[in-house]
């Protein structure tokens, strides 16, 4: 059955892509399970906020003066109060049915936080690797969560309880976009909540052609490297440390994140708290 509206709401964070947004809010507005949608504008200058204005009256908009990143998905979220709240990118959509699914899967498993979709990319739909690697997660299985345990999620194909969202303080405005999750993943597990890939709720993501990719490798080095310094025990950190640097080693431009992560280290040991032996040993079993 589809999802009531106050049920599950869509949160966009946007910057700059007024034309993809158009097109991603046209499909959103279209489902079944109409859901309330909520765009963040991370400080456009391309009149994005008016444009979602001018076209889609039924759309909540909230311009902010500057970039905040994924963490604009926190302001959307505290605005809806709807138990469960979907993401989407401005180049990414939910399939016909996926939400009110989600609904239904959150309803019966209360320790879930994070259902981590199925994410098909692209005209052709093909499978966005992290998903393949969440399908053959090595975690073992919990038997109150509906699918593979995972500590990990692509956030354009999350659907999250908002509580628990909210209860460990959503994205940090530090990491922007790329690999962000990986933090907020972490801090969900360590106060007791699951995350679990769900394959039967499909999201589409087809990526902006104005992606940066170089510059989005950068951010995502450095944010793996911070979630590794702000969470993991000291073996698991150097670990990690040694790992990201080998593969800079080999991939061009990988180095200026490390330096962005050194820049940061001493905001980063203040606030360091590492999480419990059981969790560090749940990350070491998925880099294994």
């Amino acid at each position: 059955m589809p999802a009531s509206p106050a049920r599950v709401a869509v949160v966009i964070a946007t910057r700059n892509r007024g034309p993809e947004l158009l097109g991603t809010l046209t499909r959103l507005c279209a489902l079944d399970e109409q859901p309330p949608v909520v765009v963040v504008d991370n400080g456009s200058t391309d009149g994005t906020a008016e444009l979602v204005r001018a076209n889609y009256a039924g759309v909540q908009v909230v311009g902010l003066r500057r970039n905040r990143g994924g963490a604009a998905r926190n302001v959307g979220a505290r605005l809806v109060d709807c138990p469960y709240v979907a993401f989407s990118d401005d180049d990414s959509w939910w399939a016909p049915g996926a939400l009110g699914r989600a609904v239904e899967v959150l309803d019966r498993h209360p320790r879930l936080a994070v259902l981590a979709a199925r994410v098909l990319v692209g005209p052709d739909r093909r499978l966005d690797p992290v998903c393949d690697e969440m399908a053959h997660s090595p975690l073992p299985s919990a038997p109150d969560l509906p699918g593979p345990a995972v500590l990990g999620f692509i956030a354009c194909g999350a659907v999250v309880r908002r509580a628990a969202f909210l209860e460990v303080g959503g994205f940090d405005v530090r990491l922007g976009v790329g690999g962000e999750e990986e933090l907020l993943a972490v801090d969900l597990a360590a106060r007791g909540w699951g995350l679990a890939y769900v394959e039967e709720v499909v999201a589409y993501h087809h990526p902006s052609l104005s992606r940066d990719p170089s510059g989005r490798r950068r951010v995502q080095i450095r944010n793996a490297l911070w979630s590794a310094w702000l969470r993991r025990p000291l073996g698991g950190a150097a670990r990690e440390t040694a790992h990201l640097a080998a593969l800079a080693m080999h991939q061009p431009g990988a180095w200026s994140g490390i330096l962005l992560a050194l820049a940061g280290l001493p905001w980063v040991l203040r606030e360091r708290r590492p999480i419990h032996r059981e969790l560090e040993a749940a990350l070491r079993t998925l880099a294994d």
